[in-house]
């Protein structure tokens, strides 16, 4: 206990103090260089809620791209009307922060876990500066974190989690991929498709424009800070005629060949889609840790592949890295760290040099070949080491942490 105490203290201090300095931030106390990044919240987030509160979606708003249980994180500073709209927002985030923190230090330290999990988070977090607070993106990766820990023996749970951050911004669902093969998948799956069906059909039926997300969605190009967006900032160099536009929500390329480049990246995310189909086929052993590692693994490649890679989307990362690394056997400890790098890289990239990002001049494109470069290196590992431990491993070794059986096919080696 006398060893325990200081450690947690220190979690709890660098916690506090990481987490002042971001309020102090998002609240224009301290002024971080390069855009404003609370502008989504006091701009675009405002006005939905305007919108939201009278009951209907925003329908002619194309930058609402987002499925409809969003609209519950961004009427949640209604709940402290004493606030402004901002400091209720990041208030509330930071709420959402600290049950995040809260949850993996206390799977942490069950047995067989280890309390890494909430180092990351504290740690990760900040790094990417006061956009993890000016973002809805934080309290989704909570509801992620939620379902990955909280529904690990709760298969029901889960699937409700599950479907509950499905729509909130629909990568949530990626985190069934590393259910357990027979009744954990089959109660989790149907739970979490009948929680989206109930939410959706109370949605469209209480308010109009429910699923107006989906043709503003499917008409987003290339975002600049993304992967392929690489090839069109060294074509500039070259006499590309292509240009840069805020364009549904986000900064974009516009111009020749913008569309192949976008072509290009829904390939990629189709040919990930393929090979997290062909694990799930091949995967023959299950560890513990398998469903936070499989879900990690998914999240990096659909990340990585993305046509838009926004800056809120670390968050994403940095908590599944959190929930993987609560387990003592640590695969994805390398993709961990990979992605913490590349969230501080993040920041560097935005808010603090985008007019370099902008200009595609020799910084930006550094920064930005750094940042998906770690991202990369991290999906690639995480992959590898997914691929390795659940399906060429298993025959020669059994996926077995200390004094724990192993799970292979969802039987219990040995049982």
């Amino acid at each position: 206990m006398d060893r325990v105490l200081p450690a947690d203290l220190r979690l709890l201090a660098l916690w506090l103090l990481t987490r002042t300095l971001l309020l102090l931030c998002v609240l224009k106390v301290l002024i971080v260089p390069g855009p404003d990044v609370t502008s989504d919240v006091e701009v675009i987030y405002q006005g939905w809620y305007e919108i939201l509160r009278t009951g209907t979606f925003p329908l002619d708003d194309v930058t609402w791209q987002y499925p409809p249980a969003a609209a519950l994180a961004v009427l949640s500073p209604g709940l402290l009307p004493f606030l402004d709209y901002l400091t209720a927002f990041a208030v509330l985030a930071c709420c959402c922060d600290a049950a995040v923190l809260v949850l993996l230090r206390y799977a942490g330290g069950r047995p067989g876990r280890r309390t890494a999990g909430a180092w990351v988070w504290t740690a990760g977090v900040p790094l990417l500066g006061p956009t993890a607070y000016a973002r809805y993106d934080l309290m989704v990766t909570a509801v992620a974190v939620c379902a990955l820990l909280a529904g690990a023996r709760r298969a029901r749970l889960l699937g409700v989690l599950v479907g509950l951050g499905a729509l909130l911004k629909v990568w949530p669902a990626l985190l069934l991929l590393g259910t357990r093969r027979g009744p954990a998948t089959r109660t989790a799956w149907t739970t979490a498709a009948g929680t989206v069906l109930g939410l959706l059909l109370a949605f469209a039926v209480t308010m109009p424009g429910a699923l107006a997300f989906l043709d503003f969605q499917r008409d987003r190009g290339t975002e600049v800070e993304s992967l392929g967006a690489l090839v069109l900032h060294v074509a500039r160099a070259f006499g590309w005629q292509g240009w840069m536009q805020l364009n549904y929500g986000s900064v974009e390329f516009l111009g020749p060949y913008v569309a192949v480049v976008s072509t290009g990246a829904q390939a990629l995310t189709a040919l990930a889609f393929g090979w997290l189909l062909l694990w799930r086929l091949r995967a023959r052993a299950w560890a513990p840790s398998t469903p936070c590692d499989a879900a990690f693994a998914a999240v990096l490649l659909f990340t990585t592949t993305s046509r838009v890679i926004s800056p809120q989307y670390l968050l994403w990362l940095v908590g599944l890295a959190a929930a993987c690394l609560t387990y003592r056997a640590r695969p994805m400890r390398t993709p961990a760290l990979l992605t913490l790098a590349a969230t501080g890289v993040t920041f560097l990239e935005f808010p603090v040099w985008f007019s370099h990002v902008a200009a595609s001049d020799p910084l930006g494109v550094s920064l930005l070949l750094l940042r998906n470069g770690l991202l990369v290196a991290a999906t690639v590992t995480a992959c590898r080491s997914l691929w390795r431990r659940t399906v060429t491993e298993p025959g020669s070794r059994e996926l077995r942490l200390p004094g724990q059986p192993s799970v292979r096919d969802g039987q219990l080696l040995g049982s």
